[in-house]
């Protein structure tokens, strides 16, 4: 089993190669079908290559941008996983979400011009950044680019809304199911194990996310472990059979019918 995992986690830890020449950021990046050059033919791409530029390396904790800060980019993950929170009044930390790479961060400031969360790096990370003005311009120019940014953002707006309904009417094991399905799913997008992968936040990140406190995520845990549904060795994860997972789902919306 400890093998298992941890054969997971080297896959996992495995970075794609990155090209050292920014002309060709998006041509020799494997998250491109994920990520806004999706759909685009070789000469659009090249004219969204020379409005891209790489930001330096993120270390663990460094932020990307904060709460309050005016929008002047948008940021794709090319390598690594970020979260966005709230610092509550109170000096509580709320997490509104997790990102990886092939996704888009930024776009909660499009609205006010205000960034309304931190992001942070949850691992040494690498960002691809793209100036909101120079996006716009071009993306009037190329209504293919367009219209897969409003395909992003109507697939961040669906993800907000599943979690509203996740801290609306599911336990706290059906929580804890949902995240991991949704990880699963994401990971298998990019070419990674749907089964085996490594959290990269911690627990109590998790319990924020969902509404859960520690303790209640650790229960959650251990009781997937104990039933054979989850192998857990410190932030390695295993989802041995998926199908109990979803079916707690499937019991969950068969009791809101």
């Amino acid at each position: 089993m400890e093998q298992h995992l941890t054969l997971a986690a080297e896959r996992h830890s495995a970075k794609p190669r990155v090209s050292t020449h920014c002309e060709t950021l998006c041509q020799s990046c494997g998250l491109r079908e994920l990520c806004l050059p999706a759909g685009l033919c070789s000469q659009d791409m090249e004219q969204l290559n020379n409005i891209i530029d790489r930001k330096p390396p993120l270390k663990h904790g460094d932020y990307l941008y904060r709460a309050g800060g005016s929008l002047q980019s948008l940021y794709a993950v090319r390598t690594g996983f970020l979260k966005s929170c709230v610092l509550h009044d109170d000096g509580r930390e709320q997490v509104a979400g997790f990102h990886m790479m092939g996704e888009l961060l930024g776009m909660d400031a499009i609205g006010s011009g205000k960034h309304i969360s931190d992001a942070i790096a949850l691992e040494d990370s690498e960002i691809c950044e793209i100036p909101f003005r120079d996006f716009e311009h071009l993306s009037h120019e190329l209504p293919t680019l367009q219209r897969h940014f409003h395909r992003v953002m109507s697939r961040e707006i669906a993800r907000d809304y599943g979690v509203m309904l996740l801290l609306g009417s599911m336990r706290a094991e059906e929580r804890l199911a949902a995240f991991l399905l949704n990880l699963s799913q994401r990971f298998a997008a990019r070419g990674y194990s749907a089964t085996r992968f490594i959290l990269r936040m911690t627990r109590q990140e998790i319990g924020s996310y969902l509404g859960l406190k520690l303790e209640t995520v650790s229960r959650a845990f251990s009781h997937f472990q104990s039933e054979g549904i989850v192998a857990v060795q410190n932030k390695n994860i295993e989802i041995k059979e998926p199908e109990r997972l979803r079916m707690l789902l499937g019991q969950c919306a068969g009791a809101r019918q």
